[in-house]
């Protein structure tokens, strides 16, 4: 690199209509700012190839992504879960991952998992598509059962989880919470209930996904999962589509094995895919209601990511060290630098 060539970094993808909060901070510090949208790996290489950083929402920086980059130095996400990017094939590179501390949506994904068991407990899309209809009958709603006594169960007890039990208990609800990471004695601190993974299918009234998507919770929440849940049960998942199979949770609500599901996403992640279009059959359903991956949304939220990931790259390219690194760990224990 010559030493008067700019530091490059690419925003492979974003929709947020516009870039000027990321520019203000990267083009402000002296470097250079490009933005993308893109859906492939392909296309995150063609843009990215010669990059010294890349920002990215949904786009994928895969393995092989992550072996085409020449001299990138660090990947930030727009958001707290990684699984877009392979975190190990860039600590192999020497390369930096950064995410943003959960907090920044922990209210508003708090407040939207309690509106959506609201809504699917108290029949709220029965009731005004009934009404609009003119049908003006408290029986379109039934059944409905009283909250106060109910079980909410949580899978996993981080600390957005942890804000929706604070949430629930203010209504009467008792929470139970399943975290194989978490030690029973701080879920009990908390005020919650520790249980198995049985146990919390079995149980819960209401049952909350709030855990990240992983290898191991991909498809966790399947036919025998369903099947075993009360048939008075939701299921709400304000986490990621994919740790629930969809063909599954589908037969679930047809065939009457649960009372019904708010979902803030669904598998096929519509934000990822181009041209998507809504061909899933639990669209069809009306014991469902749906929302477009948009519990993390208000505005100082979208404020708050969009200004950290753009911090981060900016305090590694100018050799700070960055606030919420994934795999900085790992990069101590020594890898091979990339070549520049």
């Amino acid at each position: 690199m010559q030493k008067h060539e700019k530091q490059s970094v690419v925003i492979a993808d974003y929709d947020y209509g516009d870039v000027e909060i990321e520019r203000a901070i990267i083009e402000g510090a002296g470097l250079e700012l490009v933005a993308a949208q893109c859906k492939s790996e392909d296309e995150v290489i063609d843009v990215a190839q010669y990059a010294h950083a890349i920002i990215a929402q949904y786009a994928p920086v895969s393995a092989k992504v992550i072996n085409a980059l020449a001299r990138c130095r660090v990947i930030a996400r727009y958001g707290t879960g990684v699984d877009i990017v392979d975190v190990d094939a860039a600590t192999r590179r020497n390369i930096l991952v950064t995410n943003v501390p959960n907090d920044w949506c922990e209210n508003e994904v708090a407040d939207h998992a309690m509106a959506l068991l609201l809504s699917v407990a108290r029949k709220l899309r029965d009731y005004d598509r009934a009404t609009r209809s003119g049908v003006w009958l408290w029986q379109s709603g039934q059944p409905i059962y009283r909250l106060r006594g109910r079980i909410l169960g949580l899978l996993s007890f981080g600390a957005i989880a942890r804000s929706i039990a604070a949430r629930a208990s203010g209504f009467g609800i008792r929470v139970i919470a399943h975290d194989p990471y978490m030690p029973a004695t701080n879920i009990t601190a908390q005020g919650a209930t520790p249980v198995s993974f049985d146990e919390l299918i079995e149980q819960a009234d209401y049952l909350v996904i709030q855990a990240p998507l992983t290898a191991e919770t991909h498809h966790l929440i399947g036919e025998a999962q369903l099947r075993r849940m009360k048939p008075e049960a939701f299921l709400i998942n304000t986490a990621r589509g994919p740790i629930v199979d969809d063909r599954a949770l589908y037969q679930a609500l047809k065939a009457g094995w649960i009372a019904g599901a708010g979902l803030d996403d669904i598998e096929e992640e519509p934000a990822k895919v181009r041209d998507w279009k809504p061909t899933n059959p639990l669209f069809s359903l009306e014991n469902v209601i749906m929302t477009p991956h948009a519990a993390y949304y208000s505005e100082e939220a979208i404020h708050t990511v969009r200004d950290f990931a753009a911090q981060e790259v900016v305090r590694v390219l100018t050799g700070k060290p960055p606030l919420s690194p994934v795999n900085a760990a790992q990069l101590a224990k020594g890898h091979p630098t990339p070549s520049a």
